[in-house]
């Protein structure tokens, strides 16, 4: 019996290369300071060379980017917010 609706690991570990590929220009257009449109157009359309062009293109001054570095700083909690005993 022949299955139509079946793909291949090659197609599915593709697809989530282009997903994963537009979610993280989208991620990286917003902290350059583009609008998230650019990058997950050019993710969606371009697939990991969109997301190569997101990292090539400059920051716009005072943008996350600019500002807070590469990769954001991790929140920590604040004291008052650790309750012991819990």
């Amino acid at each position: 019996m022949i299955a139509i609706g079946t793909i291949g690991a090659k197609a599915l570990y593709l697809l989530f290369a282009w997903l994963i590929s537009a979610a993280a220009a989208a991620w990286l257009a917003e902290r350059k300071g583009y609008a998230e449109r650019v990058g997950l157009t050019l993710g969606l359309l371009l697939s990991v060379v969109g997301l190569l062009v997101m990292l090539l293109l400059p920051g716009r001054p005072g943008s996350k980017w600019k500002v807070q570095g590469r990769l954001p700083r991790r929140r920590r909690r604040p004291d008052s917010a650790i309750r012991p005993g819990l």
